[in-house]
């Protein structure tokens, strides 16, 4: 293995990190539901893979439902009764977080005799250079092993690229909210100095011409 693939599988597994979470978890089954929601971030125009792996099957008196919504608002994917593997692949449209909900209810009619009926979730969401199955690139695009870890390397900085910006900007939205808020305040400030001074001189004014009135001044 020569420099650059070395270097490339260090970069690779650093990003990798922070690109892929993997979770597992349990959903109790209720008459109502609960949800329970996972949160991540991605940034404008990034692939995201969402992998489920649950126990259980459909007709067991669970309904498993899966939704995927953006915090712009966005719904990605909605999946109802799921039961086993559950894969879903989408681009986000903004910089933002996400949330990946689920919620398992018990089935109308179903009679668990006093079982504690739950769903076995596995989940595991790539983004990014993660998220792209190269295998199929290598073989569609003829690649050579070292030029894979070149292209993913280049993905990766990309990625890190794109973050960076996001999070410049966010720098620069708060900077200017920071700066805005401070000169509300200081005006604010100004406007209560303005009319206490006014009250003052008014009170000022008017215990004077009380007194002149009463004769004792």
């Amino acid at each position: 293995m020569n420099f650059v693939q070395v270097l490339s599988a260090i970069l690779l597994a650093i990003f990798q990190i922070s690109s892929v979470a993997a979770l597992r978890f349990e959903v109790p089954a209720l008459s109502q539901g609960l949800p329970q929601c996972v949160r991540e971030f991605v940034t404008d125009g990034q692939l995201v893979v969402v992998t489920v792996n649950t126990d259980g099957r459909v007709g067991d008196g669970q309904i498993l439902s899966i939704r995927i919504t953006g915090a712009d608002g966005n719904e990605y994917r909605r999946k109802d009764d799921v039961a086993g593997s559950f894969k879903v692949a989408f681009t986000a449209k903004s910089s933002s977080s996400f949330d990946i909900c689920f919620e398992n209810k018990i089935q109308p009619g179903f009679r668990s005799n006093g079982l504690d009926l739950k769903r076995q979730v596995e989940m595991e969401v790539e983004a990014g250079s993660a998220a792209r199955d190269w295998n199929a690139i290598q073989a569609a695009e003829k690649l050579k092993p070292a030029e894979v870890e070149l292209r993913k390397t280049d993905d990766m900085i990309d990625d890190i690229y794109s973050e960076l910006q996001y999070l410049v900007r966010r720098e620069e939205r708060l900077r200017d909210t920071n700066e805005s808020t401070n000169r509300r305040v200081k005006n604010f400030g100004i406007l209560i100095i303005v009319v206490l001074v006014s009250v003052g001189l008014y009170q000022i004014r008017y215990m004077r011409n009380y007194f002149r009135s009463k004769h004792i001044l």
